[in-house]
C-alpha cells in the first residue's frame, strides 16, 4: 500500500448514539478524517456503558467504547440551548459530513433535519441512520439490531431450527453491517459532491440492511417462494452441507456446491470409497433424498479423526470446508493477522484489535486505532479553533450552553 490516506482533510460531525451510525464515521476515521463526536451533557452516548450490558464479555477495558469511536474528538453541546445551539451551527459551516440517528420527532423539535442544516452549508453531506427507515407506519419505531435488522428481517427466522424456539442474535452484529452500508452511501455522495459541488442527504436503516443481508431467503418470499424449517443437523437436506464433530471436540462444516466432481474426493479423503457404489448416493439427488442416511454415516467417520487430521485430508483432495471457530480461537488466528483483520492498537490497555473489513490498494495503512475519547475531551479545543476565546468558552459553560 502506498499514498496518503483518501480522507484525510475531511470533517466529519458525529451526532449519532450506540452503534450503527458511529460505525461510518469510524471507517472514516480510520481512513483519514477528523471527526468530532458531539454528545450531549450528562452521560453522553449511551454507548459509552454498553460494555456493561450482561450479552457483552465483562473486562476492566471499556473495549466496546473504543472499538466504535477510535480516533474520535469529543465534544459536549446542549443542543437545547441558544448558545450551544450557535456553537453547533458554527461547526456545521466547516464540515464535510454530519452522521446523525436521532428519532425523527426528536430531529424536528431539534431542528437536526437535512433542511434545518442545509442552509448552513450547501456542500455537507447529512447521513441519516434509522431503524425501520424514514417513511412508512412504522418510521417512529425506535430499532435496535436485535429487533429490526435481525427480528423484522426474517434473519432469526431463518436461523431457528424446526419445533424450536426462536434463534437469538449477536451482540451488535447487525449495527456493525449497517454502519458499513451508511459508510458506502456516505462515500457515494462524497463522490458526488466531487462530481457536482452539491451536498446531499443519505440513509440507510438496520431493517433495509438486514433484508439486504437475508436477500437470497427475502427474494423467494418476494416470489412467494420459501425454504422448510431449518430441520435438526442429523435430519439435513444436504448431508455434504452439514456440521460434523471431530475427535478432539472441533465442528467442522462441510459446504460441497459441486458434488459431482467433490463427492468422489471427499469419500477418498475418509477411506470411504465403498460409498461410491452406494446406490442411495450415486447421485445429487439420490444424495439428498438419503441425506439423513448419509449423515448417519458421517458422523463416526469424522468422529474418528481429530480437527488436524481432517485439515490436512481435506486440503489435499480441494474439499470446501471450515472450521466451527470458537471465540478462543480469534486472539491466534494467524490468517487474521497477516491479512490485517486483526491490528496493533495504540491503546495501552488494549494492544490488538479489529481493522475495518476493507483494503485499499491506492492508499497508506490505515491510522492505527488510537483511544476513544472521554466524555466532552475535546470540547474547548474545538471550540478555539471556531474562534472562541477561554472567556467566551468559561461564560458558555456559565450559562449552561456545554453542559
Amino acid at each position: 500500500m502506498g499514498g496518503s490516506l483518501p480522507l484525510t482533510g475531511l470533517r466529519v460531525l458525529d451526532l449519532a448514539s450506540f452503534i450503527a451510525g458511529p460505525i461510518a464515521t469510524t471507517v472514516m476515521g480510520d481512513y483519514g478524517a477528523e471527526v468530532i463526536k458531539i454528545e450531549p451533557p450528562g452521560e453522553g452516548d449511551p454507548q459509552r456503558k454498553l460494555g456493561q450490558a450482561h450479552s457483552i464479555p465483562q473486562h476492566p477495558v471499556n473495549f466496546c467504547w473504543h472499538l466504535v469511536n477510535r480516533n474520535k474528538r469529543a465534544m459536549v453541546l446542549d443542543l437545547k440551548h441558544a448558545e450551544g445551539r450557535a456553537a453547533f451551527d458554527k461547526l456545521v459551516t466547516t464540515a464535510d459530513v454530519m452522521v446523525v440517528n436521532f428519532p425523527l420527532k426528536v430531529r424536528e423539535r431539534l431542528r437536526m433535519r437535512y433542511a434545518d442544516v442545509a442552509p448552513l452549508n450547501p456542500r455537507l453531506i447529512y447521513a441519516s441512520m434509522t431503524g425501520y427507515g424514514e417513511q412508512g407506519p412504522d418510521a417512529e419505531q425506535p430499532g435496535f439490531d436485535s429487533t429490526a435488522f435481525f427480528a423484522r428481517s426474517g434473519l432469526l427466522d431463518a436461523l431457528t431450527y424446526e419445533g424450536g424456539p426462536p434463534a437469538f442474535s449477536l451482540p451488535a452484529q447487525g449495527d456493525q453491517m449497517a454502519g458499513m452500508n451508511l459508510f458506502a452511501a456516505i462515500s457515494m455522495a462524497l463522490l458526488n459532491r466531487e462530481r457536482t459541488g452539491e451536498g446531499s442527504e443519505v440513509s440507510s436503516s438496520l431493517l433495509a440492511g438486514g433484508l439486504w443481508s437475508n436477500a437470497m431467503l427475502a427474494q423467494g418470499a418476494l416470489l412467494g417462494a420459501y425454504v422448510a424449517p431449518r430441520p435438526p443437523r442429523t435430519k439435513p437436506r444436504s448431508a455434504l452441507a452439514n456440521q460434523y464433530r471431530t475427535s478432539d471436540g472441533r465442528w467442522i462444516q462441510l459446504t460441497i456446491v459441486r458434488e459431482e466432481k467433490l463427492w468422489p474426493e471427499l469419500c477418498k479423503a475418509m477411506e470411504r470409497e465403498d460409498l461410491l457404489d452406494d446406490p442411495r448416493f450415486q447421485t445429487t439427488e439420490l444424495r439428498r433424498a438419503h441425506a439423513p442416511e448419509l449423515a448417519a454415516i458421517l458422523d463416526p467417520i469424522f468422529a474418528a479423526l481429530p480437527w488436524p487430521e481432517w485439515r490436512a485430508r481435506l486440503r489435499q483432495r480441494e474439499i470446501t470446508f471450515g472450521l466451527l471457530g470458537v471465540l478462543r480461537d480469534v486472539p491466534k488466528d494467524e490468517q487474521a493477522v497477516a491479512n490485517g483483520a486483526i491490528v496493533e492498537s495504540a491503546v495501552a490497555e488494549m494492544p490488538r484489535t479489529l481493522s475495518a473489513p476493507i483494503r485499499l490498494s491506492f492508499a497508506a495503512a490505515p491510522n492505527p486505532p488510537g483511544p476513544a475519547p472521554a466524555h466532552g475531551q475535546h470540547t474547548d479545543e474545538i471550540l478555539a479553533e471556531l474562534g472562541y476565546s477561554p472567556s467566551e468558552i468559561d461564560r458558555l459553560r456559565a450559562a449552561g450552553a456545554l453542559g
